[in-house]
């Protein structure tokens, strides 16, 4: 064996240039630690505050939290609208300690059954809602316990069905959208508040996890004027004369002519009650316009009610147009004129007037303007100024054309003269009040303009009671009060087609009593079928809301009033009138001594005891108004006529007892006829 002894390799020692390179290496990665460092550093110390904000914002959002809305109500303090608090329910199934434990408790407080309450807590999902709303004592009764959280919203809620949203409009996206709920959107929604609610990783809120930093102030309330009795009088009899005359739609606006107040206001079209005819729809009025060429020529002292006319065989032409009377009355005088509804007749005389006479009369009862109500889409009408009539325009205007009007612009004109001359503003908010109660603001009474003097309005109030009693509304007549009316009668109009066949709007407007008006009603159809003239579809309306007014228990009227002004009857019961007089049952119920009484009304025994009368084959209508009259509470299901009522009549009952109506079930409602020898427009 050989040994080698060559040498191996020998080792290289490293050069400078290494060296070097290996130092700034090491140095580089130890300044990236020593940043490194201090940036945790600055993070975990320095910037900790700023940091933990920012985490905080991103996982918990700063929210706007809405204010309780503010209530609506009548005149008399029945609320119509309302905020109606519910609660909705949140679940996180995994925080839940005793799952079993939370389902029972969620099936008792929310009343949901056992299997749905065992579902949510028993779900494996991170969240869990409960489908509903609940009342807030589920809320309480739920809150503090692990794992459930709860949500309170606010929602809004209407008690009377017969307060249209046309008239209270709705709340949308947490706004008022039409009615009154827009029109004092900002002074209903309060203030808002602002809080803090937690958002899961995907941004979510999460229910429940929600801080209150200012809390929100509740709106303040709005009084209507509108009664909610006469409303539900007014809707009930709009929607039977639609059905009974088959017509489209229909508007009633009830009123105060001695401050303008609007104590019930309703439309409808095509059996919905969501729009508000009265003041956005206008139309052309016919011959309930007749009673203002007649202010204008008395105004003007062009003509007096003595002054007569020729009105020939019912036909006159003029300027290229012909004008037709429904019966012949030959010469006659103004008051006559008026009474039978004459259109040859006015036409003729109002050509005493200049054309600026007539216009500005018309314009100072408020035709052709904004009356100014408290609610949004009013309707200006039209009245064109007279540099734009035609030859015919003078004739036109004079009996109800050329002219489009809304109800609630004759209600006031009519108001004018049942008052005695003086144009009211419209008040359909008599008052507002703050959070607390408080009232902030007031609708006082306030007058437009004097149009006419009390003279001119008296003389033409007497010839509408005149038209009442003995011309072409006397299916408004109220026996022992004097009713002012008048009835008109004019054919539809539509833009694109012209005045449609057969298609009439009927109306009606009549005050009472007409000595001292407490109460105008106006009543207007749309294309009845069949009858079609206001004095036959509209009066009766009017003549059955003034009768239903006078019924209820506490009405917006000074029953003393009617009392001294009714016309006294002695010994006589009018047949038209179910209570057995209108002037008996106000002086029943306004006077506490007994005074006699008519057959028809069953007298009370010495216990305060009476027996209930016999109201088989009365009207609905009818019978309720007479137990009424008796101090009893009604249940009224149907307006035809009655098979009976619970208790059977005969059974001792006394005033405050409620009694129940049983409609005949073979009953059907038709339309009316025209009754002959009626004379209309």
């Amino acid at each position: 064996m050989s040994l080698d002894l060559r040498p191996g390799p020998s080792r290289r020692v490293p050069d400078a240039t290494v060296l070097l390179r290996c130092r700034i290496v090491f140095g580089i990665w130890g300044l990236a630690a020593a940043g490194l460092f201090l940036s945790a550093a600055r993070l975990q110390v320095a910037d900790v505050d700023r940091w933990r904000d920012l985490a905080s914002r991103q996982h918990r959002i700063e929210t706007r939290m809405p204010a309780e809305r503010g209530s609506i109500v009548d005149r008399g303090g029945v609320p119509l609208a309302l905020s109606h608090e519910t609660v909705r329910i949140g679940i996180a199934p995994r925080e839940l300690a005793d799952r079993g434990r939370t389902a029972a408790l969620l099936g008792e407080a929310l009343q949901i059954p056992v299997a749905e309450a065992e579902r949510l807590a028993f779900s494996e999902g991170r969240w869990v809602m409960v489908p509903g709303w609940f009342p807030p004592s589920a809320g309480e009764a739920l809150s503090g316990h692990r794992g459930v959280y709860v949500q309170r919203e606010l929602s809004r809620f209407y008690t009377q069905d017969a307060v249209g949203r046309g008239l209270l409009g709705a709340v949308i996206d947490r706004s008022g959208a039409g009615g009154i709920e827009q029109q004092f959107e900002t002074h209903l929604r309060g203030s808002l508040g602002t809080g803090l609610v937690a958002r899961d990783s995907r941004g979510g809120a999460i229910p429940g996890e929600a801080w209150e930093i200012l809390a929100p102030r509740a709106g303040g309330s709005v009084v209507l004027a509108i009664d909610a009795a006469v409303q539900e009088i007014v809707v009930e009899a709009l929607r039977e004369a639609v059905e009974s005359t088959q017509s489209v739609g229909g508007d009633v606006i009830v009123t105060d002519p001695r401050t303008g107040e609007i104590l019930a206001m309703a439309s409808l079209r095509n059996g919905e009650a969501g729009r508000l005819g009265g003041i956005t729809t206008s139309y052309e009025p016919g011959s309930t316009l007749k009673p203002f060429t007649v202010a204008a020529l008395l105004r003007e002292q062009k003509a007096t009610f003595d002054d007569s006319v020729d009105t020939g065989r019912g036909s006159w032409t003029f300027a290229g147009r012909t004008i037709n009377d429904v019966s012949t009355v030959g010469r006659a005088s103004l008051r006559d004129v008026l009474v039978v509804s004459s259109n040859v007749g006015v036409a003729k005389l109002a050509q005493r007037l200049t054309p600026g006479e007539q216009y500005e009369t018309l314009r100072d009862f408020g035709f052709g303007v904004r009356s100014g109500i408290l609610l949004p889409g009013e309707a200006s009408g039209r009245l064109r100024r007279p540099e734009d009539w035609s030859g015919q325009s003078p004739a036109s205007l004079a009996i109800g054309y050329e002219i489009s009007v809304t109800p609630l612009q004759m209600a006031m004109a009519y108001g004018a003269i049942a008052n005695g001359g003086v144009l009211m503003q419209p008040v359909l908010v008599r008052e507002i009040r703050d959070s607390d109660g408080r009232t902030t603001r007031t609708f006082p009474p306030r007058p437009v303009r004097r149009v006419v003097s009390r003279q001119v309005a008296r003389e033409i109030t007497d010839v509408l009671v005149s038209v009442v009693e003995e011309g072409t509304g006397t299916r408004a007549r109220l026996g022992s009060f004097a009713v002012a009316g008048k009835s008109g009668t004019s054919r539809a109009y539509a833009r694109d087609v012209g005045y449609a066949s057969r298609a009439y709007l009927p109306s009606f407007v009549a005050f009472f009593p007409a000595n001292d008006p407490q109460i105008l009603v106006v009543v207007k159809l749309e294309r009845p079928r069949g009858a079609y003239y206001g004095g036959s579809t509209a009066a009766p309306v009017t003549r059955a809301t003034m009768e239903a007014i006078l019924a209820v228990r506490e009405p917006p009227v000074d029953r003393g009033a009617f009392v001294a002004l009714a016309r006294p009857r002695p010994g006589t019961v009018e047949a038209t009138d179910p209570v057995g007089s209108l002037a008996s049952f106000a002086l029943r119920v306004a006077t506490p001594r007994r005074l006699p009484t008519p057959s028809t009304v069953v007298e009370r025994g010495s216990h305060g005891e009476f027996a209930l009368p016999v109201l088989t084959g009365q009207s609905g209508r009818a019978a309720a108004r007479r137990l009424h009259a008796l101090g009893l509470e009604v249940l009224w299901e149907s307006p035809g006529p009655v098979a009976g009522t619970e208790p059977a009549a005969g059974t001792p009952v006394v005033a405050g007892d409620t009694v129940r109506l049983v409609a005949d079930p073979a009953h059907h409602s038709g339309s009316q006829a025209v009754p002959r020898g009626a004379v209309d427009e």
